[in-house]
């Protein structure tokens, strides 16, 4: 632990704790769990740059290779209305020279799909591979975080009920601030190991009956005196899995809940169906969001707002679900006067 730091933990301590040998064990502890946290976010951290930097190059490498084929695709094109214009049809013949010329344009032009085609196999092998490395790597690494976090949580508490009855209010202060922000790495980690096993983990589709789901949901928030539901009296019962659908749904009504400013809080839920998509909508009385920040808000680690209790990954994971049931999402939001999103689930 930086020495700076313990003098001024120390300095708010009773005279009789600021020599103790405890405190000397407590220090070192604290920082064994700390640099060990500190260092394996950040291991996390480069790691996820190094492969959003891979996996966005390969993206654009795809691009230029879809590119290439539009390209290859219009000379196709040319090709066809050529033939059209000598109306084969009508069995006219053509010239021999132009034949053989025709013969070999078709023939390199099937040689250089083939040749894109491998090209492009070979980089949507690579894009999965690096991607089934980042969330491997950030499951194992979020999964490490675990154990040094409680320990210091454990030591925190355990320094508060020893010497209540010693520390002063500043020094209670000093403590419980390491609570938080221990709570908030917490939250950030199991928003990680959330993130990386929401599309991995494989789950066999069945009925789900959403007006469980959610009134569960409901049934386990806190303090929800202030927050008035509208739900229609049936939602639909759709196949998917509850872990999914229950993360999909909490999300969206906590974000409602939490960047919600008003007195009485309202959060509305409701749905539409068509042969293919069921499509839902959750919509608050909250502090909306601007339209420069549509897309921000989707992606990891993103948050509008500097919220301890918030690991702002919450919307992608929204997102990543989505993705898993094939559907799409977008939302409608005004500053002051709330946000609603929309999303789909494939039938």
């Amino acid at each position: 632990m930086n020495s700076l730091l313990k003098r001024q933990i120390r300095k708010f301590l009773p005279k009789e704790l600021q020599s103790d040998n405890k405190l000397d064990r407590f220090f070192d502890a604290v920082d064994k769990s700390y640099t060990t946290s500190e260092e394996q976010f950040g291991m996390l951290q480069r790691a996820t740059a190094i492969s959003s930097e891979e996996l966005f190059s390969a993206n654009t490498q795809l691009q230029e290779e879809t590119k290439s084929q539009k390209k290859i695709i219009t000379k196709l094109q040319n090709v066809i209305d050529n033939l059209q214009f000598y109306d084969l049809n009508n069995d006219r013949p053509l010239e021999s020279s132009d034949s053989l010329k025709l013969v070999d344009f078709i023939d390199n032009q099937t040689k250089e799909i083939i040749k894109v085609n491998k090209q492009k196999d070979k980089l949507v092998q690579s894009l999965e591979r690096q991607n089934q490395e980042l969330n491997d790597y950030a499951h194992m690494i979020s999964h490490d975080l675990k154990s040094p976090l409680q320990s210091i949580e454990a030591l925190t508490t355990w320094v508060l009920e020893d010497y209540s009855s010693i520390l002063d209010a500043s020094g209670k202060e000093t403590l419980q601030l390491i609570r938080e922000n221990v709570e908030k790495m917490d939250t950030l980690v199991k928003g990680i190991l959330q993130y990386s096993t929401i599309g991995k983990i494989e789950k066999e589709l069945y009925d789900v009956n959403l007006n469980l789901l959610v009134d569960q949901i409901i049934s386990d928030i806190d303090n929800k005196d202030h927050i008035k539901f509208v739900i229609p009296d049936k939602l639909p019962e759709i196949k998917g899995d509850s872990y999914r659908l229950e993360q999909l749904f909490y999300h969206l009504i906590d974000n409602a809940i939490k960047f919600n400013d008003k007195k009485e809080i309202i959060i509305e839920i409701g749905y539409t169906q068509d042969d293919d998509y069921w499509k839902f909508y959750i919509k608050d009385n909250g502090k909306g969001i601007e339209k420069k920040y549509f897309d921000k808000i989707f992606v990891a680690f993103q948050k509008l707002e500097d919220d301890y209790q918030s690991s702002g990954i919450g919307l992608s994971i929204v997102k990543k679900i989505i993705e898993v049931y094939k559907g799409e999402i977008y939302l409608e939001s005004e500053p002051n006067v709330g946000s609603t999103f929309y999303f789909s689930i494939k039938k």
